[in-house]
């Protein structure tokens, strides 16, 4: 019996790097988790990108953002803004395979960039007549999690780049709980995040952008949950080594 290939059901099957347009000095073949990748599939609902800093992450998810038609520093695909330059490189050299679906509605969520996206949503209600949301008004977290409940809606693409930068943990498990509302009804969601909380979604799919190409890995597996279980069950005795090595 053939395996059912569940990225057919998603809205974004998967993108394509081109690397044969790609110009021989560019910076993105230095980039180890993309080199020679050719495709990275998204077979879940929830597919997680994690790996160390400066590892590519943010880099695909960008170049994945734009080819789906969203604002480079974030927001719906009706927002049309730009503060400073923010556009991925690959996106020129990459193109989406799209599933037999299509999303009604999406949002492109970055924690750098929300404060320009909040100042953008209060212009737009101003030119609109409507009233804003007043991001502004609330703090980072408070204003983080109450647009991803007021945006994310049935049936949606979702593209969330670090969002535990703006949330304290009783927050990412309360945006955990969004997105599970959200998944239920349809949506589909793209994450980039180094929290084990986020990752530990169930049944999602987690690709490193550590140790060489990219590929799946257990949530167990992880730096970020290893690292996290090995401070909590001992952390005086990794203080000590840390401080010590001072």
């Amino acid at each position: 019996m053939t395996k059912r290939d569940l990225s057919k059901d998603q809205f974004i099957r998967s993108i394509e790097i081109h690397w044969e347009e790609i110009p021989e000095n560019s910076y993105l073949r230095e980039i180890d988790a993309l080199h020679n990748v050719t495709e990275v599939s998204f077979r879940s609902p929830v597919t997680v990108f994690t790996g160390e800093n400066g590892s590519g992450k943010s880099t695909l998810l960008e170049a994945v953002a734009e080819n789906a038609g969203f604002n480079a520093e974030g927001g719906s695909k009706n927002y049309s803004f730009s503060t400073y330059n923010a556009h991925s490189a690959l996106q020129e050299y990459s193109s989406l395979i799209r599933g037999g679906r299509r999303e009604k509605w999406g949002y492109f969520l970055r924690a750098e960039s929300f404060f320009n996206v909040a100042t953008q949503e209060e212009e737009y209600a101003r030119i609109g007549g409507v009233q804003s949301a007043e991001y502004h008004s609330m703090s980072h977290g408070e204003s983080f999690l109450g647009l991803a409940v007021d945006k994310f809606e049935n049936r949606g693409l979702y593209l969330l780049d670090e969002p535990e930068a703006a949330l304290s943990v009783q927050r990412q498990m309360a945006l955990l709980s969004v997105i599970h509302r959200s998944v239920q009804n349809g949506s589909q969601f793209l994450i980039v995040t180094h929290s084990p909380i986020l990752m530990g979604y169930p049944d999602a799919e987690i690709l490193t952008f550590d140790d060489g190409p990219i590929h799946p890995i257990a949530w167990e597996d992880t730096d970020s949950y290893r690292l996290t279980k090995l401070f909590l069950n001992y952390r005086e005795r990794i203080l000590q080594d840390l401080f010590a090595e001072e």
